[in-house]
């Protein structure tokens, strides 16, 4: 129970931050303003003899970690300049003049130190959390990191109603690649592919590597329809790079267009997997689509989808067995 509760804690910690990056750069920076001034009125309040300098830097370690290194010089300059004018009508009286210039740049160089650190240590941590989110053989999303867009996306279909696309992506072949050419060439075929999703794609759609030899695609705002247009052009382009370069792949995809949320991400994982593998277990070198609409009851929409799945599979390979 105590894990339990410190995983919830640190969810709700989790969630403050990104909530809290997602604020623009304008916020930041009149918010940072606004605290400026208050710090200077307290500042000045309380007298010369009372030492608070430390507080200045709290809207300057905002201002640098979340509206950037210039946006936070611009604050410390402004705070530099509050700081004078508190001490100075706060009293403080010193016996040089030159003493104001000496410690009102000593104070500026200070935040300006304090801005360096800031900027290098949030660099720092979005190359980490970029590693941490990228599979480091194809440069696409990671299968931890997709999950949990995934399940983002669902709490955004249930709480705002729009459709989004699952595309799960399989190579077809892939092995014949790395037994004639090797796993280097693998590798690169792999990255290859990875890129070429993400040229044909929006920049608000995520790729994603499983792992092994299968994709998946995320595609908000996305209904089934114009996921019919989008995947099919992919599939389409991927399928003539891959012959362009003499590479004896095709790909086998499921797209699910989800226009009701489901019990769980997982729900619409094991939906998507299934369409691809119909695609896989037949004819290969082709896109499945299909449409979660949450009839029924809960526990009823996954299995009635998979088994619409599969009745629609069977007609298929009947109607092209008697064709042939």
């Amino acid at each position: 129970m105590p894990v339990a509760k410190d995983d919830i804690k640190l969810k709700k910690v989790d969630k403050l931050i990104k909530a809290l990056e997602k604020r623009s750069e304008r916020f930041w920076g009149i918010l940072c303003f606004l605290l400026v001034c208050l710090i200077g009125w307290v500042d000045y309040a309380t007298g010369y003899e009372l030492n608070i300098s430390l507080f200045y830097l709290i809207p300057i370690v905002l201002a640098t970690w979340y509206a950037g290194q210039n946006r936070g010089i611009v604050i410390s300059v402004f705070s530099t300049a509050v700081w004078l004018a508190a001490d100075l009508g706060a009293g403080h009286v010193y016996s040089r003049p030159i003493l104001y210039i000496w410690n009102t740049l000593i104070r500026f160089a200070f935040f300006l130190v304090t801005i360096y650190l800031v900027s290098k240590l949030h660099n720092a941590q979005n190359t980490l959390q970029s590693l941490a989110h990228t599979d480091f053989i194809s440069g696409a999303v990671n299968t931890r990191y997709f999950n949990e867009l995934l399940e983002s996306e669902v709490e955004k279909l249930r709480r705002y109603h729009h459709p989004f696309t699952l595309v799960f992506v399989d190579i077809d072949n892939f092995k014949a690649i790395n037994d004639r050419f090797g796993h280097r060439a693998g590798d690169n075929a792999l990255r290859f592919i990875a890129s070429e999703l993400k040229r044909q794609l929006r920049s608000s759609d995520i790729v994603a590597r499983l792992g092994g030899d299968e994709f998946a695609l995320l595609l908000p705002f996305t209904d089934q329809p114009a996921a019919e247009t989008v995947v099919s052009k992919v599939s389409n382009n991927l399928t003539a790079k891959m012959r362009h370069r003499n590479w004896q792949i095709t790909f086998s995809m499921g797209a699910l267009t989800c226009e009701a949320a489901p019990d769980s991400p997982e729900d619409l994982v094991e939906m998507a997997d299934k369409l691809m593998y119909v695609v896989k277990n037949s004819t290969k070198n082709n896109v499945r689509f299909s449409t979660f609409k949450g009839m029924g009851t809960k526990s009823e929409e996954k299995t009635d989808t998979l088994s619409k799945i599969t009745a629609e599979s069977n007609h298929d390979f009947k109607a092209r067995k008697n064709t042939d």
